[in-house]
């Protein structure tokens, strides 16, 4: 495409803003590295470390057997952002213009702040598991212990939260370009840390931890199915956590140079990274068993039981640092252009990320005296089953009813007749198919008598989205055949 194509000819205040607009390919920077990085911060996040140990106890499968499962979804992962970050490298969109495509250019602020309601859900949770790696570092410094607790924290816990929330904020407000060195070296250092604590901890289970890392997990967990069905409902949770980013991968891969970048970023920073990381969670899990005699899934935890001064502090940096660079990327980003997409000209991505640090606030707070008890596993599947149809929805949209095909300037036009006007500004079609796919993907989450589809809810959610996106759009000019 000629540089022109990415100048906005007819502007529309109400759909434009600097943030939104097409990122010319001169202005990108990002390569596969910053890419890799994306996938490793979000794998190697407190959260994303606890979820992983969480498999492994939940479904009373072999270790080696949950590590497969995970390993698949990230091959699975890797396919569906290759999908959904293409027509982004290519034309230099995000996330909420992308949907303007098949939701309609006011339609599309639904998706989107659906999107936005859901990361700035998990921009809190995350920043609340930040805090206790500073709480850790705190604690450890100045041997504190205990204390008064309020909604499940207590004063040192409420101060780190406090202090990464301002900090995650400062970050944003510098810029993406700042927020891609913090992860550049954040990835990396994390897998260093990792893996110290795993030789620390085989050095004090002995011989034996090899040989029972398989089995010590044979046996655990509640999951009622057969063997078969626990392993792909551990596919579909792993993915489930990723949805959050599957859907607007658009908004990073906007950056990157080429989209043969993208995709050696994603092929190594996903089924490579996850493969890694999760032979280190095993091995690190299974030594808490032998070690301590019982399951700890929080990487804090475990090192504040090895009770070593130096690996506290260098511990507790790192994990702070993974978890606070993908909560900005995956998290706090998204919803900021998602909040901007409502009113370009009134709300820049500064401002919206500024609203999306007040709301989560409130909703970190909440997580360990509330949000943690409906567990790790139903409140990743039911996000993602929230998001699963827009999945669906953009990839069907993008690659069969418009052919790879779209028209920049019409996604910024709000004239009656453009090509994404459909009825007011609004596709019903594509809200229909929403609708319907939604409440049956969600419903597999918490109705018993879907119970053994639970697992699956964001592949059925996504599939089921896209098809009746099709369905309903059978007659649309953009699927007649060509002249």
């Amino acid at each position: 495409m000629a540089n022109s194509d990415f100048q906005i000819r007819k502007i529309d205040p109400s759909l434009y803003n600097e943030d939104l607009a097409p990122l010319p390919p001169e202005k990108r920077k990002w390569g596969w590295f910053e890419i890799f990085n994306v996938w490793s911060n979000d794998v190697q996040s407190l959260f994303g470390y606890t979820l992983a140990a969480s498999l492994f106890l939940s479904y009373g499968l072999n270790g080696w057997a949950v590590l497969a499962a995970i390993i698949v979804a990230g091959f699975i992962v890797m396919v569906l952002v290759n999908l959904s970050g293409r027509p982004s490298v290519r034309y230099g969109i995000p996330y909420p213009v992308m949907a303007r495509a098949s939701m309609g250019v006011r339609g599309a602020n639904f998706p989107a702040m659906i999107r936005g309601i859901v990361a700035i859900f998990w921009y809190g949770v995350q920043t609340y598991f930040a805090s206790t790696a500073v709480a850790l570092l705190i604690n450890s410094l100045f041997g504190l212990t205990g204390g008064a607790e309020f909604l499940g924290m207590t004063a040192v816990g409420w101060l780190s939260y406090l202090l990464v929330a301002v900090f995650q904020l400062a970050l944003f407000l510098r810029g993406i370009d700042t927020v891609a060195r913090f992860l550049n070296w954040a990835g990396p250092l994390v897998y260093v840390v990792m893996i110290l604590l795993m030789l620390v901890l085989w050095y004090y289970a002995g011989s034996g931890l090899l040989a029972a890392v398989g089995d010590i997990f044979r046996g655990t967990g509640e999951y009622e199915g057969s063997s078969v069905g626990a392993f792909v409902a551990v596919v579909g949770t792993m993915v489930a956590y990723f949805a959050a980013v599957i859907i607007n991968f658009g908004d990073f891969s906007r950056f990157v140079k080429t989209e043969a970048q993208m995709r050696k970023g994603n092929l190594i920073g996903l089924p490579g990274n996850i493969a890694l990381f999760s032979v280190i969670a095993l091995f690190v899990t299974a030594g808490t068993v032998v070690v301590f005699g019982e399951t700890l899934t929080n990487p804090a935890e475990i090192v504040e039981r090895v009770d070593s001064l130096p690996l506290t502090i260098v511990a507790a940096i790192t994990f702070f640092a993974a978890t606070v660079g993908i909560n900005l990327v995956a998290n706090f980003i998204p919803p900021a252009y998602d909040i901007a997409n409502l009113s370009p000209s009134r709300i820049s991505s500064r401002t919206g990320g500024i609203i999306t640090a007040i709301i989560a606030f409130f909703i970190g707070a909440l997580w360990v005296s509330l949000i943690s008890r409906i567990g790790i596993a139903g409140f990743v599947d039911t996000l993602g089953a929230v998001l699963a149809p827009l999945y669906g929805i953009l990839v069907v949209d993008y690659y069969l009813v418009r052919k790879q095909q779209l028209d920049i300037q019409q996604l910024f036009s709000s004239e009656p007749g453009s090509a994404y006007y459909y009825d007011s500004g609004w596709n019903t079609k594509a809200l229909i198919a929403f609708a319907i796919a939604a409440v049956f993907s969600v419903a597999s989450v918490w109705v018993p008598a879907l119970t053994a589809l639970s697992g699956f809810a964001w592949l059925i959610g996504a599939a089921l989205g896209g098809a009746l996106h099709y369905a309903l759009m059978r007659g649309h000019p953009a699927l007649a055949p060509a002249a």
